[in-house]
Parts: structure tokens; C-alpha cells; sequence
């Protein structure tokens, strides 16, 4: 599937991430294709992330958990979460290009980034529907 996003939709996703994501306390978080490539990415202002190589890394350890999980017999895994002491990493799969990475800390409970990240994503797959080039 191939999409043409332009200045509007890019800013559409943007706005999403800001106030479904950042607003509600969430460090960082990006989109990415799943060769690495960010799309989008914002952060609060704190971010000191070198947020390209964690997109490549993001992309490669997507790529071999869904190895994995094929391996098992699941079609995949659709989420990653990676637990730390101070920040957390939690990896969603939005439809089948493009992932959205989210790093978040202690003051934001998994289950309510959970939330907030499937609201985040239903809101990007209705803009990047809107871009696809058939």
C-alpha cells in the first residue's frame, strides 16, 4: 500500500500525537515506517533521545519479534512494551506500515497509555486513509 501524505495530513497526525499523547504526559513519541523512517515525532520539550537510531533500532526489533511470533504460529504481535526504572517504551503497530513509539515514564500508568495510544491510533489510521494513493 502506498500513501501520499502531505503538509495537511502530517499536521493532522501531529495535532493527534500532541493532544492525545504529549499533552497527557507522555516524554516522547513517534511514527515511523517500518524501515526506520520517522513521519512524525514529537516530544515535551525534555526529550534528550537520539530519536533516529531508536527509530531504525525500533524497526529492526519490530521486524524480529514478528519472526517470532510467526515462528509460535501467531500472525503477529501487534505491541511491544519494554519496562524501565525511569522510562518505559511502548511500540504499537498501525496498520501495516508504520509503527507508533511511545516513551513514557513512571507517572503514566501502562493501562492508561494503552488508552490513550489506541484512541491516538484510530485518529491516524482515519487520516492516513484519507492518503491513500490508489
Amino acid at each position: 500500500m502506498t500513501y501520499s501524505l502531505g503538509q495537511a495530513e502530517l499536521d493532522g497526525i501531529e495535532q493527534v500525537l500532541k493532544t492525545d499523547l504529549i499533552d497527557v504526559g507522555v516524554h516522547c513519541v513517534f511514527l515511523i515506517d517500518m524501515a526506520g523512517n520517522i513521519i512524525a515525532s514529537l516530544d515535551n520539550g525534555q526529550n534528550q533521545h537520539d530519536i533516529y537510531s531508536l527509530a531504525a533500532l525500533a524497526a529492526g526489533n519490530f521486524g524480529a519479534v514478528s519472526t517470532m511470533a510467526k515462528i509460535i504460529g501467531e500472525e503477529e504481535f501487534s505491541l511491544l512494551f519494554h519496562k524501565g526504572q525511569k522510562e518505559s517504551i511502548h511500540f504499537s503497530k498501525v496498520l501495516t506500515d508504520f509503527l507508533l513509539i511511545t516513551i513514557f515514564g513512571q507517572e503514566i500508568s501502562l493501562g492508561f497509555l494503552r488508552l490513550k495510544v489506541s484512541e491516538a491510533i484510530e485518529k491516524i489510521k482515519d487520516t492516513l486513509g484519507q492518503s491513500l494513493d490508489v
